[in-house]
């Protein structure tokens, strides 16, 4: 077994470089999927590192594309590793790889928003979630089109320990934008704290690792790119239902210059909103006057405490969702302005 953060001595047949099979299958990186290509295969390597130690464990590479970061994940003597790649261009690459590592690779066709993890690998690799990770890993160059919606959807498999996460504490290791990859691992305070932080830290020790320059993709793309480790914490920091805490801290940053009584003031009807913003805000011990980002995760706990007795108290509060007042009271004031057109006519 290779040392910790090491890649293993066991490595690949000499192969095609990565250049060259984007050559040999005429393949372009595509605008409407957001892809960039990672060439250089000492960043590849970097990444692979910075997940851990691979030997003989059980890898999920999502977005594989040409195969840059697939070359190091088999160089570090995984026993499996599965790959799930959208765009069938890449697949004959692919095969060019898994024919190099006999039965190491895993090739599969498909979409990693729906594609069921949980039944990929065997049963025997589950662990308690109080335990160590298990030896399964989840490695990608996200298109940046996904990476978001990607990392939301896992983390409501981390509150609900489905998915990739049906074996125990999975740990991750993702590419995203720079801004979104500082996002992800921003302190309380910080100018970048968002929605993104407080759920990925309210159920993960969040680190961003480092930074890829722009320059290192092909294409180029107009921003730096941040890798960024997940490990899913054993106990979860706030312990509400996923959406409701989603809910909350959603609110809150729809209006992040505001004071955060404004965002939370949307939890709320309009007839009850100032009574039941203020009542929340005392519950909670939260000074209304709080800019989003200073909120720490503590903060939110407490909102979110205080709002799910809310909705117990009344059932109705949680379907609420003031856009869809909003576009109700639109909808009236037109007829009304429709009636008083017909009644003039």
């Amino acid at each position: 077994m290779a040392a910790p953060g090491k890649l293993s001595t066991c490595r690949l047949p000499p192969l095609p470089t990565i250049r060259e099979i984007i050559k040999l299958f005429r393949l372009q990186a595509t605008k409407q999927l957001s892809q960039n290509f990672l060439l250089d295969l000492r960043l590849t390597d970097k990444i692979v590192r910075k997940a851990g130690n691979l030997a003989n464990a059980y890898v999920y590479e999502v977005g594989p594309g040409p195969g840059g970061i697939t070359r190091s994940i088999l160089n570090a003597d995984v026993a499996e590793l599965l790959v799930v790649e959208k765009d069938t261009r890449f697949i004959p690459g692919l095969q060019m790889l898994s024919e190099a590592a006999p039965g190491k690779l895993r090739i599969v066709h498909g979409d990693v928003l729906t594609f069921k993890v949980e039944k990929a690998f065997s049963e025997s690799l589950k662990r308690p979630w109080e335990d160590d990770p298990p030896n399964v890993h989840i490695i990608g160059n996200l298109p940046f089109s996904v990476s978001t919606p990607l990392i939301i959807k896992w983390l409501e498999n981390i509150s609900c320990r489905d998915g990739p996460f049906v074996y125990g504490r999975t740990q991750m290791t993702l590419t995203f934008q720079k801004e979104v990859a500082e996002r992800l691992a921003a302190n309380t305070g910080s100018k970048q704290r968002s929605r993104l932080s407080v759920m990925a830290q309210y159920l993960c020790n969040v680190r961003h690792i480092f930074t890829i320059p722009g320059r290192a993709f092909v294409p180029k793309p107009e921003v730096d790119v941040g890798v960024v480790h997940f490990t899913p914490l054993i106990q979860p920091k706030i312990e509400q239902p996923f959406k409701l805490v989603e809910k909350v801290v959603q609110n809150v940053f729809q209006f992040r210059r505001k004071y955060c009584h404004r965002g939370l003031g949307m939890l709320f009807p309009e007839a009850q909103r100032l009574e039941n913003t203020g009542r929340l805000l005392e519950l909670a011990d939260i000074d209304p006057t709080l800019r989003p980002r200073q909120l720490s995760i503590s903060h939110f706990r407490s909102l979110c405490e205080v709002y799910r007795r809310m909705c117990d108290e009344d059932p109705q509060l949680f379907a609420y969702n003031f856009r869809e007042e909003l576009r109700q009271r639109k909808i009236k004031k037109k007829e009304k302005q429709d009636d008083a057109k017909s009644y003039r006519l």
